[in-house]
C-alpha cells in the first residue's frame, strides 16, 4: 500500500479513545511504549497506528492520573526500556471508558443505520 493511500485510510482516534486503548493493552500485561503501539496496530489489523507524538504524552498523562505506573527494565533485546503497568485505579477507569465507548458506539450506529435499532419488520 502506498504511503499516501495508507495516510488517507488512517482513522483518527476520537478524544479519549487512545487512553482506553492503552489501558486495554496494559490489561494484558506490562509493556514498553513501543510494544503498546505495536499491540494497538496489530490488534486493529493495521488500521490504528499511534504516532509516538501521541503515545508518549498519553502515557505520561495516564501515569499522572494514577491509572498506570512505570519502571525501567531491560527489554527482550537487553536494552533499557520504560515498562508501563495498569494500576487498580486504571482497571476501574478502563471499565468506565469501555462502558462510555459502548454507549457512544451504539449511539453512532443508531444514527448511521436508522431503522435497525427500531427492529425492522
Amino acid at each position: 500500500m502506498a504511503k499516501q493511500e495508507r495516510y488517507q485510510n488512517r482513522i483518527e482516534l476520537l478524544q479519549g479513545t487512545l487512553d482506553m486503548l492503552i489501558l486495554q493493552t496494559l490489561s494484558w500485561g506490562a509493556q514498553h511504549g513501543y510494544g503498546i503501539g505495536l499491540a494497538i496496530r496489530s490488534g486493529s489489523g493495521d488500521v490504528l497506528q499511534v504516532e509516538t507524538g501521541s503515545l508518549y504524552p498519553a502515557l505520561h498523562r495516564l501515569e499522572k492520573q494514577g491509572w498506570i505506573k512505570s519502571e525501567w527494565r531491560n527489554s527482550e533485546h537487553n536494552q533499557r526500556a520504560k515498562y508501563y503497568q495498569l494500576t487498580a485505579a486504571g482497571k476501574k477507569q478502563l471499565l468506565s471508558e469501555y462502558s462510555r465507548w459502548s454507549r457512544m458506539s451504539a449511539a453512532i450506529a443508531g444514527l448511521m443505520n436508522p431503522g435497525e435499532s427500531e427492529g425492522q419488520a
